[in-house]
C-alpha cells in the first residue's frame, strides 16, 4: 500500500502541526513539549517549533514561559464552525437521546481520525450515573465494534485509503474485518466484536454505520455499557436491532434512500 508521505502533494509540516493539535484530550490539564513529543512521536525540537507557531496563530495558548500548552481560541473557533456544519448531529439528537433512555446505554457517534475512531458526540440516559465514554475518547479501528462498523461500510477505495495509514502488518487483519463486517451488517444492520477481538474486555459495544452527506466517508453510531449490563444476548435480542432502526430512521429523516453499504 503506497505511503501518503511519499506523495509530492503531501505537506509534512502541516501534518505534523495537526498531529500536535490531535495530541490534546478533553481530560488534559495542559501539555508540555515533552508530553506532546511522547504522544506524537515527533522530536522535542520539532514540537518546540510547532507549538511556538501554533501559539502565534492562536491554536495553542499558554499563560507563562514555563506553563503548559492548551488549545487556544482559534482551535475553539474552528471546532465550533465544524460542529455547526455537521447538521446530521443535530438531526440525530432526539432519535439518539430516546434510544439512550430506552436502552439505558450510552449512545455515541465516532469518526475516523488519524487511524483511530474518535468520539465526537454522546447521548447519555437521563438520570444516569457516570457512563464510560466521553467526547474525545479514542478507540482502535481494528479492535473496536465502532471501528468494525466503520470499516464494514467502506467501498474499495475507502478501504484502501484507511489501509494506507494503518501499520503495514495490519493489512490482512483489515481485509478480513472488512469482509466479516460487511456480512454482519448486511444480515443484521449492526456489528460488534467479542472476546479477544476487542480492545476492552469490561465494555460491550455494538455499532451501525451512517454516511452523512457532509462527509466523504461513513461514521459509526454506537451503543455501549458495562459487559454485565449489555450482554451479547441483549445486543442481539434488543439493543442491536433498536440501534439499527434508529440509524435507519435518521437516514429517512435526512432523505437518504440507499443502503449505507452502497455509497454514492
Amino acid at each position: 500500500m503506497p505511503d501518503l508521505k511519499d506523495d509530492k502533494r503531501y505537506a509534512n509540516t502541516l501534518a505534523r502541526g495537526l498531529s500536535v493539535l490531535r495530541a490534546f484530550r478533553p481530560t488534559d490539564n495542559g501539555l508540555g513539549n515533552l508530553e506532546i513529543s511522547e504522544r506524537t512521536g515527533l522530536p522535542r525540537s520539532t514540537v518546540s517549533r510547532l507549538t511556538f507557531t501554533l501559539c502565534a496563530l492562536g491554536y495553542l495558548t499558554h499563560g507563562r514561559h514555563h506553563d503548559k500548552y492548551r488549545l487556544g481560541p482559534s482551535a475553539l473557533a474552528l471546532g465550533n464552525i465544524a460542529a455547526a456544519a455537521f447538521g446530521f448531529i443535530e438531526t440525530a439528537t432526539p432519535i439518539m437521546q430516546k434510544l439512550a433512555n430506552d436502552t439505558k446505554t450510552l449512545i455515541g457517534v465516532a469518526i475516523q481520525d488519524d487511524g483511530e475512531m474518535l468520539m465526537v458526540k454522546t447521548w447519555r440516559p437521563e438520570n444516569s450515573a457516570t457512563i464510560w465514554l466521553n467526547v474525545g475518547y479514542r478507540m482502535p479501528v481494528l479492535k473496536s465494534s465502532t471501528g468494525a462498523a466503520y470499516i464494514g461500510a467502506m467501498n474499495e477505495a475507502e478501504r484502501n485509503k484507511i489501509m494506507s495509514i494503518l501499520p503495514e502488518d495490519q493489512t490482512d487483519e483489515c481485509m478480513e474485518l472488512w469482509a466479516r463486517s460487511q456480512d454482519h451488517l448486511l444480515a443484521n444492520g449492526y456489528m460488534y466484536l467479542t472476546g479477544g477481538d476487542r480492545f476492552s474486555a469490561s465494555i460491550n459495544a455494538l455499532a451501525t454505520p451512517y454516511r452523512p452527506s457532509e462527509f466523504s466517508e461513513p461514521v459509526a453510531f454506537l451503543s455501549g455499557a458495562a459487559a454485565d449490563v449489555l450482554t451479547e444476548a441483549r445486543m442481539n435480542d434488543s439493543v442491536g436491532p433498536e440501534l439499527a432502526a434508529a440509524v435507519e430512521q435518521l437516514r429517512h429523516v435526512t432523505g437518504q434512500h440507499y443502503s449505507v453499504l452502497l455509497p454514492v
